[in-house]
């Protein structure tokens, strides 16, 4: 496999009270080839979500390096680096009509509008909307916003899909049909994808391999059973329920 994604001894640091500074990232790296899926996992205030948007290029780095194909990107605006991002609420336009949000970013690019329509009636069907296309967003369930959402995010066939806590907001049964179909997409479209929760079950349902974080580091790098059957420290066995 091709390594496609790079992020080296990335550090991340923020302002607390009275001046002082403390690490969101301490020295993270990990690596993600074409084609796979991998989900960054740990609790509330671990560091994961900051991990995604340094790799997004929306936070400033301290230190670190993030490459793609093995060039530097680190310096490139988020806008030019070809990721698609897909957050916990969606961020739909509310104004816009299904077929209209997902078709956003070919309207951006300057598609031809016939080929807009084709992209965009493959993708819903894709996401299991076919036919949703003239309705109102807040027409919609929060299972079928997220899924107009994803249509959106994959519709310029972004170079890597990064998705902050996609399905939390949902019910417990809706998050895992939910994650079926996000695992079956990914796969049927061949995205390289970075999946932050803090579920391990959706963590095995969606992703081919898991990257732990605890207190700001990456703690554990495997795939999913190397990582679920085998934690590495007492703390990761702790979080993880063994």
């Amino acid at each position: 496999m091709t390594t496609a994604l790079e992020a080296q001894h990335l550090s991340v640091s923020y302002l607390r009270e009275k001046g002082q500074s403390a690490l969101a990232l301490d020295d993270v790296s990990l690596s993600l080839d074409t084609g796979q899926v991998l989900a960054v996992l740990g609790p509330s205030g671990s560091g994961k979500s900051t991990l995604l948007r340094a790799i997004a290029g929306l936070e400033v780095l301290d230190a670190g390096r993030v490459l793609w194909e093995g060039d530097d990107i680190t310096a490139l605006p988020v806008h030019r680096r070809g990721f698609a991002l897909m957050f916990q609420d969606g961020q739909l336009f509310a104004h816009r009509s299904v077929a209209s949000n997902v078709a956003y970013a070919l309207q951006i690019a300057r598609m031809p509008v016939l080929e807009q329509r084709d992209r965009v009636a493959e993708l819903l069907a894709l996401v299991g909307l076919e036919g949703f296309g003239d309705r109102r967003v807040t027409e919609l369930s929060g299972g079928e916003q997220q899924r107009v959402a994803l249509a959106r995010a994959l519709a310029a066939r972004p170079r890597l899909l990064l998705l902050d806590e996609p399905l939390s907001s949902l019910d417990r049964e809706l998050r895992e049909r939910l994650g079926h179909d996000l695992r079956r997409i990914l796969v049927e479209t061949g995205t390289t994808a970075l999946f932050v929760t803090h579920d391990q079950g959706e963590a095995a349902l969606v992703a081919d391999r898991i990257a732990i974080m605890m207190e700001s580091r990456l703690v554990q790098h495997g795939s999913v059973a190397e990582v679920l059957d085998a934690p590495a420290t007492d703390q990761v066995a702790r979080f993880l329920g063994r």
